[in-house]
Formats: C-alpha cells, sequence, structure tokens
C-alpha cells in the first residue's frame, strides 16, 4: 500500500513537472516577444478583429502571424518591414502601415494647407498601378494638365511598380518651390515626363457662384473638390446664400472630387435631401448599418450632379444617394469607383494603420466598388483646362443646363 501511494505520488509529481513544463512553453514567446515582435503582434490583432474579407485573401491568417514572427526583427525597420509583407498578402492596396512620419502626414488637418504637387492617387487593384483619382485644383499637377486616370510609372527616375501608395505621396512631397519630374502614361498616348514645381496647396473645397442660363433662369453653381472637416459647412452657407440670391436651380460639381471623410458625404447629402437612406455599410458579418437624412433640406429646388472618372468614394456616396432617392439627376462619366471604408488604427510606436473595415451601398443596394455609378446622361468630353469649367466649352455642364431647362418646375419660371 505505502509501495503504491508513492508510486501515485511519484506519477503526481511527474504529470505536475510535465503540466508546468508545457505551460511554460505555451507561455514563454508571449512572454519573450520583444518590442519589434509586439508591434507586429498588434497589427496582427487589429487585421484579424476588423478586416473586412474573414478569408483574408483565402489564406491562413493565424499562420502568416507566424511565419512573420518566426524571423529576428532586429530594429523597427525591420518590423515595419515585416508588417508591410503580411499586409501585402491581403491583396488589398488600402489596408496599410504607414510609419510615424506618414501617420502624422495623414492627420494633417484637410481644411488646411498641404505642400507638394496636389494629386490624390490610388493603387488599381487590377493592374496595381499607381493610378491618378484626380488633381487638386489649382494646384500644380492642376496646371501640368495631368487628368484622372493617368498612370504614374516614375517619380524622380524611380519606378512606382513596388511602392505603396504612402512611399509614392512622400516621394512627391516636398519643400515649396522644389522640383519633381513625373513619368505619365495615358491611354492613346505616348509616355510624358512632366516636371513640377512643388507648391503651398490651398484646400478650400467649396466654389459656389449665381449664374443665369440662357432663358433667365438663376442657377446656382456649386463645385466641391473634396469632403474635409469643413465641407458640409461651407456648402451649408453657399447654398443659404445663393437662396437667398434668388437660385432656382442647383448644379453641383463633383468632378475630379477623390473624397474624404465619409461622415461629411453623409452631412452634405441631408442638406439635400427631406428624408430617406443615405448609404448602407456592409461589414465582413454581413451586418449592415445606414444613415438616414431627417430633413428639412436646405432646397428644394431642382438639382444636377456632374460626375467624372474622378469623381470617387464619399463623392460617390452622395452621388449615389441623391440619384436613388429621386433627388438628383447625374450628368458626365461613370464615376471612379471606390466603395470601400478604412479605419485609421494609431499604433503603440506612433506608427499607424489603416484597414479596409467595410464596404458601402447606395439606397438601392448598389455595390459601387470597381463599378462605379452610371449617370443618367452619359456626356464625354476631352480634357478641358480650369478656366474652361463651366463655359461654353464644358459639354458637360452645358448638358447640366439643358437638363434643368427640360425639368418642369424649371420650365415654368423659363
Amino acid at each position: 500500500m505505502g509501495f503504491m501511494n508513492k508510486k501515485v505520488l511519484r506519477v503526481g509529481f511527474s504529470l505536475l513537472m510535465a503540466f508546468w513544463l508545457a505551460l511554460g512553453t505555451l507561455t514563454q514567446p508571449a512572454m519573450a516577444l520583444t518590442s519589434e515582435q509586439k508591434l507586429v503582434s498588434e497589427v496582427w490583432r487589429i487585421v484579424n478583429r476588423t478586416y473586412l474579407d474573414e478569408t483574408f485573401n483565402h489564406q491562413n491568417w493565424a499562420a502568416v502571424r507566424q511565419k512573420v514572427l518566426e524571423k529576428p526583427l532586429s530594429d523597427s525597420n525591420a518590423s515595419y518591414a515585416a508588417i508591410g509583407r503580411m499586409l501585402k498578402s491581403l491583396d488589398d492596396p488600402f489596408t496599410r502601415f504607414l510609419d510615424p512620419e506618414q501617420y502624422r502626414s495623414l492627420q494633417v488637418n484637410t481644411s488646411g494647407e498641404l505642400t507638394g504637387v496636389g494629386l490624390q492617387i490610388a493603387l488599381n487593384p487590377e493592374t496595381g498601378k499607381l493610378e491618378v483619382v484626380a488633381p487638386i485644383v489649382g494646384s500644380p499637377a492642376d496646371k501640368a494638365g495631368i487628368r484622372p486616370r493617368d498612370r504614374i510609372l516614375k517619380i524622380e527616375g524611380i519606378s512606382t511598380e513596388n511602392l505603396t501608395l504612402d512611399e509614392a505621396a512622400t516621394k512627391m512631397r516636398g519643400p515649396s518651390g522644389s522640383l519633381v519630374t513625373l513619368l505619365i502614361e495615358r491611354d492613346g498616348e505616348t509616355e510624358t515626363e512632366i516636371r513640377l514645381t512643388r507648391d503651398r496647396i490651398a484646400l478650400n473645397p467649396v466654389v459656389s457662384d449665381l449664374r443665369v442660363s440662357p432663358e433667365g433662369t438663376p442657377i446656382g453653381y456649386l463645385r466641391l473638390t473634396q469632403f474635409n472637416a469643413n465641407a458640409s459647412t461651407e456648402l451649408a452657407h453657399a447654398i443659404s446664400s445663393l437662396e437667398k440670391k434668388g437660385a432656382d436651380a442647383y448644379i453641383l460639381d463633383l468632378r475630379n472630387n477623390p473624397g474624404g471623410l465619409l461622415q461629411s458625404g453623409i452631412e452634405i447629402a441631408r442638406l439635400w435631401l427631406d428624408s430617406g437612406t443615405i448609404v448602407y455599410t456592409v461589414n465582413r458579418q454581413g451586418i449592415q448599418g445606414s444613415f438616414e437624412a431627417f430633413g428639412p433640406p436646405l432646397t428644394t429646388d431642382p438639382l444636377v450632379i456632374l460626375v467624372n472618372q474622378g469623381t470617387a468614394s464619399a463623392s460617390e456616396i452622395l452621388a449615389g444617394a441623391l440619384q436613388d432617392n429621386g433627388r438628383a439627376e447625374l450628368v458626365g462619366e461613370t464615376t471612379f469607383g471606390k466603395g470601400l471604408i478604412q479605419s485609421l488604427f494609431e499604433l503603440s510606436d506612433g506608427s499607424g494603420l489603416a484597414v479596409t473595415i467595410a464596404k458601402y451601398e447606395t439606397p438601392q443596394h448598389r455595390d459601387i466598388n470597381k463599378l462605379g455609378i452610371k449617370p443618367d446622361k452619359v456626356i464625354s468630353q476631352t480634357a478641358i483646362n480650369r478656366e474652361q469649367i463651366g463655359t461654353e466649352a464644358d459639354l458637360q455642364y452645358q448638358a447640366a443646363i439643358e437638363l434643368l431647362k427640360k425639368n418642369s418646375v424649371v420650365a415654368g419660371k423659363v
């Protein structure tokens, strides 16, 4: 009996030791993580929790993390490179890592000023090429004639083939007065080298003017160049001012507007709508959230919206909301087709992470991503310069005037 007790005791002690050894084996890697490895794990957890595609591009996301952590990471640059490789496996150009400098740059108040060439850019998900979404109005890029859908092949002689969005943006930024050379590819034309002088770019998003149609109808012309924090307030002021001046109809110009803040697009839609859904959001579980209009609108006057290939993101949310609710007719070209929503996360070392967390659908559940929005009246035109916008040379603008003329409300006032 004593022998049996001793044997049980020995077995029990052995099992206890095995348990502690196993526990030590399980917990040792977590306790031994370096600061560089912890940053990798931090990024992995955020993506694991929030990323839109629950298949993580049809791969074992846990295995991706394990593979990255198998190799030693000597410093922050090594960890940044490892994170970049990990995110690249998602094949999503909008989910990206931002080093501390890039993150601070992205946080610059969008209602202030930037110093650079004035381009909104994106990586084409099908070709992988760096593509112009739209030039900022009045910027060096705009004045040089760079257009939406132009491909940027080289920056200062360096190929953009393997550059991230942020790396490309960083190379194009610089002190006011400095020079940068871009190699541009455009459909139907030979490659062109364009030399730009960087400048301070004012980001005033609203241009407004009261115009009179050939038939004498007062028309409020509004041009919105981006959706920053002050866009809805400034547009509301412009509409109120035009109403006091007697505007009977409106043209809202969203051409070459690359978007911006989602909330800004929602608030601007509410300026025009009495009621109705503005946009649906869909996460990876398929759960839909929605944003609604609750009125009253600032005006019920007829509205035509101008769009083109450079109309993207929040611009497409606004255009789709007003089109689906029957509030406005669209004139121009099919829009860019960016229907994904990113959220920005600040990481423990001051760097940042942009993650695609959802997609959006129009009130009639149209998926815009890679498809864009087709106008009610398709009007294509060759590129015009800034001085020709809203003139007789602007075929899309002239088509909007004609559409307003045919509207019964406006026709009654002609």
